[in-house]
């Protein structure tokens, strides 16, 4: 990890799993961190427990409203933006409060217009930054994220795999659109391999089934890596990766270990699929990026 004082970053999700550990590691190198978090008490307890300049702010990406809140009161520019949080596999579908999937709301649609609001801060930057965190589950994505996993009868692990397809096709179009307009911002993703994280326990998602809350976290504990080591591969996609590049574990499948370049399903690399679905969620969310405002 490089030096980072003088930076300043925010990390969605940070109060928890794998967002935590990310931001801890940001300020522990000197960066500024924001922990952008639906819920703040939750944030204010984890900041404590993190040294150097953590603060807390609040941000649902379930609400459209809050996320146009926040980023249209971000004041001065920002180095860094991890797209982080996200709901995992509820077993019963819900919506967001804007009629959305809610799994392709918030971590898709979510983030689409949060880094939208936030292109003019990280332009300001100089070296601004975005990484999206994706997971090896975007293989079971199909072109049906098209319909914003609303085009067929609710199955949780499918509309979760096409929620984490969604963030390759956007990480990856985002970069082609700031070399396009020669925009001096950086995007790059990455997924943390199987990890313990506290989204099996989250009541939203996964953890909404009771036997899952109750044994899922002891199975990921004995069989999965932990949230600090699934931090790896954002904390080198947030620092050294190449532009456009996608970073995870290279261990049994990218589940572990070491982390390099991960492998793209041929439906992350569909620049078409990439495009269309840009337009489908500038057309759900009524948002659109201006490119020339953000060189203001």
């Amino acid at each position: 990890m490089p030096d980072l004082h003088g930076r300043t970053a925010i990390v969605t999700g940070g109060n928890s799993g794998i967002g935590s550990h990310t931001a801890r590691e940001l300020a522990a190198h000197g960066a500024a961190v924001v922990l952008a978090c639906r819920n703040t008490e939750l944030g204010q307890a984890a900041a404590t427990r993190m040294a150097g300049s953590v603060r807390v702010a609040e941000l649902d990406l379930a609400s459209m409203t809050s996320v146009r809140r926040f980023g249209e009161e971000w004041d001065g520019s920002l180095d860094l933006l991890i797209n982080n949080a996200g709901v995992m596999a509820p077993p019963r579908p819900a919506v967001t409060e804007d009629g959305f999937e809610r799994q392709f709301g918030t971590n898709h649609l979510g983030h689409f217009v949060l880094t939208g609001l936030l292109l003019p801060a990280l332009v300001k930057s100089g070296q601004g930054r975005v990484v999206t965190v994706a997971s090896i589950t975007h293989h079971g994505g199909t072109d049906a994220v098209l319909d914003g996993n609303m085009g067929l009868p609710y199955n949780p692990q499918r509309t979760y795999s096409n929620s984490k397809l969604a963030n390759l096709l956007f990480a990856t179009e985002l970069h082609r659109q700031l070399v396009a307009h020669e925009l001096p911002v950086v995007s790059t993703a990455a997924h943390p391999g199987v990890s313990a994280t506290g989204l099996v326990r989250d009541r939203e998602g996964m953890g909404a089934n009771r036997f899952m809350r109750t044994v899922g976290p002891v199975f990921v504990k004995l069989f999965t890596q932990s949230a600090a080591a699934g931090a790896r591969a954002t904390l080198y996609a947030a620092t050294e990766a190449e532009p456009g590049s996608y970073t995870g574990p290279q261990v049994l499948g990218e589940t572990r270990g070491r982390i390099g370049a991960a492998r793209l399903s041929p439906q992350a690399q569909d620049e078409k699929l990439a495009r269309r679905l840009w337009q489908v969620s500038e057309e759900l969310t009524g948002f659109r990026y201006d490119w020339d405002a953000a060189r203001l």
